[in-house]
């Protein structure tokens, strides 16, 4: 199978023109193909001699996407998207309109290893990582069937950016790049579930995207009830992490609290969150999520009052505790949920290729 020519750096493209004897201005001009036009195919490139685009076609694909089908709500305008790979893998991405602008949300993986109890996406285990194109790809496509400036990005979808992280860097540094779709690294959101020695890599790499912590939980034992890292790798040690990266990077920090009825939504859970988060930041922002009840789990959703509860709750700690806005609540709005309903009933097979 061919890979796809999006993952390649322009530094890597401009190897590949010296390797086949073309002209260094090629590879400023293929890379704006690919980046700037969101060209599928290497015969759109008309500024490219017919040798070269023939080389390249026996070599890589342009374009890893191929849209199977879309959700959209009838309540707010969010569309969930199905994309087939080239392997025939099945991923997700969403796109949301604030009053801010279009937020695109992608996936990073197929599937996921986390095992987190309350998430879609992981209920069959990991399949694979997703390239750097792949993940270029999925913004691309919806910029392409859209028409619509892409102003936030969000890595929060199907897997774990964090187990795919050197793809994940170099996503983040690919579509921030001026040459190429320019989205602005701080309004790019990196979500994980709390892989301690990635946060301390990422800590390094002077990137200055906002990271969001799955938390979900104030002691170690509830969190180890719905989040399996959390039996590797404590609150404390994460936390500590947390703050190592927050004083390298001076990037304010979000902690994702996904409430699940029964089981984390109380005040006294409130309190306790308060107290943790206060031992270790002197103002945490948490972000509330009344979770997606999904067919294969047994929880539902905590009431708007209980969630409310919560959020005064916490406010007495000096937390800026915000209520994450439900988008597409009519279609299926779990991670995850899409991909598996459309995989039981129409598996797909066919290859994305040129």
């Amino acid at each position: 199978m061919k890979p796809d020519i999006l993952s390649l750096s322009l530094n890597e493209i401009r190897d590949l023109i010296a390797e086949l004897g073309e002209p260094k201005f090629r590879a400023d001009q293929l890379y704006r193909w690919l980046h700037v036009s969101k060209a599928t195919s290497f015969d759109e490139m008309t500024n490219l001699p017919t040798k070269l685009k023939e080389a390249l076609k026996e070599r890589f694909i342009v374009d890893p996407i191929r849209l199977i089908t879309y959700q959209e709500s009838a309540i707010d305008g969010t569309r969930k998207y199905l994309f087939a790979l080239p392997d025939g893998n099945l991923i997700e991405s969403v796109r949301m309109i604030y009053h801010h602008g279009i937020s695109v949300c992608i996936s990073t993986q197929v599937g996921c290893r986390m095992g987190c109890v309350f998430c879609a996406s992981t209920l069959d285990g990991l399949e694979r990582n997703l390239t750097v194109g792949e993940m270029l790809g999925q913004v691309y496509a919806i910029i392409r069937q859209t028409k619509e400036r892409v102003s936030n990005l969000v890595l929060m979808g199907c897997g774990e950016p964090m187990d795919n992280y050197d793809n994940v860097v170099a996503f983040v540094r690919r579509i921030s790049d001026a040459d190429g779709e320019n989205i602005s690294q701080r309004n790019i959101t990196v979500s994980t579930c709390g892989l301690v020695p990635k946060i301390r890599q990422l800590k390094d790499e002077n990137l200055q995207i906002t990271l969001a912590i799955s938390l979900h939980a104030a002691d170690d034992e509830k969190r180890k009830a719905l989040m399996p890292i959390a039996r590797v790798y404590s609150l404390d040690e994460l936390l500590t992490a947390v703050r190592e990266y927050y004083d390298e990077n001076k990037r304010r920090i979000t902690f994702e609290y996904s409430l699940v009825r029964g089981e984390n939504d109380s005040p006294e859970y409130a309190e306790r969150l308060g107290r943790l988060l206060n031992r270790y930041f002197d103002h945490a922002h948490v972000n509330l999520i009344p979770v997606n009840p999904i067919r294969e789990r047994n929880f539902s959703s905590t009431e708007a009052s209980s969630v409310y509860a919560f959020q005064k709750k916490l406010e007495k700690f000096q937390i800026n505790a915000t209520i994450r806005r439900e988008m597409g609540r009519d279609i299926d709005g779990a991670c995850g949920q899409l991909r598996r309903r459309y995989s039981e009933q129409k598996p797909s097979s066919d290859p994305v290729g040129e």
